[in-house]
């Protein structure tokens, strides 16, 4: 179990990712990709990853154990940014902090040279790993990414309004049953007995697509604290099928009135940051039934994402929808 130690001041400052994490769910899904778990969400998602790969697994693999630690410095901070920061943050990591968390890995002693040679700092093999990590994050994260960020938007709604009811408090109770709120200490499932001590720093907390079942959190305890967990999913949560060309949204010039409708046009600006069947129907000024029956329709279209929260439905919006609204295109990786 990990024992995550707060202070008055570190509930002040905890605080949600504002985005998945580049790096974090590249690397959690070299996980996915290879423990054949979660067949019904995860896999067609390996198929299609296997297809375009070339390599790279060979590659990582060492680096990224199926099971247990991998080193802090694969996943800097910078991969909230983009896959891009990320990889310059990765690519500037200091020779000391590469031999020392290299050398932590069990099977440290049987590395392949070229690990061996990042170990020691060879710029050529960084170099080479940052291309293999580039790759890889090409063929199993890139094409999927607007559905990565629907599930972690839904689920930052609902962190939310459970920060909005309830504050700090009211945020932490909420959390995945894996995270049980004992004030003043969370108590997360974790493959090792350990104590986190936050010290005044807060928290940051990072909900991922690719975690599965249990937290993970960095194992220095020195780095800026974050603790990525699991959102929720269904069979429904399935990554689609990426598409061979890239879904634009409308220019400005173009009413989305005229595309969806005046009422679907006005449920999807209605939903906003996230919202029930039942307040949509207010903020709408439809019946409930309307509003339901719409939210279906776009939900189908790939504009909305619902989850359900206890006896009601939380409504958010895809990328897309999201896009829509703004007339603009997707967000990128």
């Amino acid at each position: 179990m990990l024992r995550v130690h707060f202070s008055e001041l570190d509930l002040a400052r905890l605080r949600m990712a504002t985005r998945p994490d580049a790096l974090w769910e590249t690397v959690l899904s070299f996980h996915r990709l290879r423990d054949k778990q979660g067949e019904l969400v995860y896999g067609e998602w390996r198929s299609g990853t296997r297809a375009r790969l070339k390599g790279e697994t060979r590659l990582l693999a060492p680096l990224i154990p199926l099971r247990g630690y991998f080193p802090d410095f694969l996943t800097p901070a910078e991969g909230i940014i983009g896959a891009d920061a990320a990889m310059e943050a990765l690519r500037a990591t200091d020779s000391n902090r590469l031999h020392d968390e290299i050398s932590r890995l069990t099977a440290a002693r049987s590395l392949p040279a070229w690990i061996r040679d990042l170990a020691e700092g060879v710029d050529r093999s960084l170099e080479r790993l940052v291309s293999a990590l580039r790759a890889y994050h090409q063929a199993a994260i890139a094409p999927y990414w607007p559905h990565i960020q629907a599930r972690i938007e839904a689920d930052r709604a609902t962190r939310g309004r459970a920060l909005l009811d309830g504050g700090a408090d009211g945020l932490l109770a909420s959390l995945p049953s894996t995270m049980r709120w004992r004030p003043p200490v969370l108590e997360v499932d974790y493959p090792a007995d350990r104590d986190l001590r936050l010290g005044g720093r807060g928290l940051l907390l990072l909900p991922s697509f690719f975690c599965r079942r249990t937290p993970v959190t960095y194992r220095n305890p020195d780095l800026t604290p974050v603790l990525v967990y699991p959102v929720e999913h269904t069979p429904e949560c399935a990554p689609p099928r990426p598409l061979c060309q890239p879904v634009s949204a409308p220019g400005k010039t173009h009413s989305l009135g005229k595309l969806v409708g005046q009422t679907r046009s006005a449920v999807l600006q209605g939903v906003g940051g996230g919202c029930t069947t039942s307040e949509l129907a207010r903020r709408v000024g439809v019946s409930l039934a309307s509003a339901s029956q719409h939210a279906s329709v776009l939900r189908e279209a790939g504009l909305l994402l619902t989850l359900r929260q206890g006896g009601a439905v939380l409504h958010t919006l895809t990328p897309l929808g999201a896009a829509l609204l703004r007339g603009g295109a997707p967000a990128e990786v």
